[in-house]
């Protein structure tokens, strides 16, 4: 109830931000110019959002979208109100295993470190579809193109934060849809099936996922004693082009929900404040929502479903 009650109210939790903070307010005298950060997703919406407030804040940003005219467009309108902003785009379709290998070749043949990367881009309520590997679409790109990117990039992160010292940082972008899914939460033995595949629990199945992969990735780096930390946010209700599949129940639940909504500026705060508010140093395996620590479902909190999943998820990825 109390989420709920600083929903409406916009008061501010614990940390000293709410549901009404911006990105903007929540990295307010933050310095981020030593910072690199991948964004996916970063083409529109509250990626779009989050690239900006991070390249305001002086870190180089690689936008990582599959409509390469959008993450352009992004770019130049990030240049023309910061115009030192240092962006970079480059292409990536989560929904496809070869395209997140042809990134990650692609933005290590750069040569850059690698500080922060936000797992943000998603699909939502599609109706049943394969991707070009055969799975689940919703599952394909929400969870396991980042699940692989994630992989992928590790070694990067872990060997940046150990010749600079700074905490690298990973962000999933889950959802309070995860409390919606299916029955055991993961569809481990029908992952593909389209009998019984419901668009509704498909998505929060991946976004049970995104929390699912990030404690057990969690886990695993503190057992390696790096320098890296992994959390993820609920960013809350916003309209943005991930509604497409669903717009005209969206508007009637905004209409008739109107008070829980945000705006983009207030859809990013809680990712830009994870990833960069320096009193979340050491912090891992948590749930933010509206810039505070919240308690996920209880299937979001078992571990053998988290450790389940990764070895079907390195399964399905090699």
């Amino acid at each position: 109830m109390v989420g709920i009650f600083s929903l409406m109210t916009g008061l501010p939790g614990p940390s000293g931000f709410g549901s009404a903070s911006t990105a903007e307010q929540v990295t307010e005298n933050v310095d981020a110019s030593k910072l690199t950060a991948i964004i996916t997703g970063g083409a529109s919406g509250i990626g779009a959002e989050t690239a900006r407030v991070f390249a305001l804040r002086g870190a180089h940003v690689i936008i990582a979208a599959r409509n390469m005219d959008a993450a352009n467009s992004a770019k130049q309108v990030i240049l023309k109100s910061n115009p030192t902003a240092h962006i970079d785009v480059l292409k990536l379709d989560l929904s496809s295993l070869k395209s997140v290998q042809a990134f990650a070749d692609n933005f290590n043949a750069m040569g850059l470190p690698l500080n922060v990367l936000i797992n943000n881009a998603g699909v939502m309520f599609c109706p049943h579809q394969l991707s070009e590997d055969g799975i689940e679409m919703q599952f394909a790109t929400n969870h396991l193109g980042h699940f692989l990117l994630t992989k992928l990039l590790l070694e990067k992160m872990k060997s940046t934060a150990k010749e600079t010292g700074i905490e690298g940082r990973i962000v999933n972008l889950s959802s309070i849809a995860h409390h919606h899914t299916y029955e055991k939460g993961i569809r481990f033995d029908a992952i593909n099936n389209k009998d019984g595949y419901n668009d509704k629990k498909a998505y929060g199945q991946s976004k049970l996922a995104n929390l699912l992969h990030a404690n057990e990735l969690s886990r695993r780096l503190k057992e390696d004693g790096a320098n890296v930390t992994i959390n993820c946010v609920h960013p809350g209700l916003i309209m943005t082009n991930l509604m497409r599949h669903s717009f005209f129940l969206m508007k009637f639940l905004q209409v008739i929900t109107y008070l829980f909504w945000k705006n983009v500026p207030q859809g990013a705060a809680t990712t830009c404040f994870v990833a960069l508010h320096p009193s979340l140093k050491g912090v891992t395996g948590k749930y933010f929502l509206d810039c505070n620590e919240m308690k996920p479902s209880i299937l979001a909190r078992q571990e053998t479903l988290a450790k389940k999943l990764w070895d079907f998820s390195e399964k399905l990825v090699s």
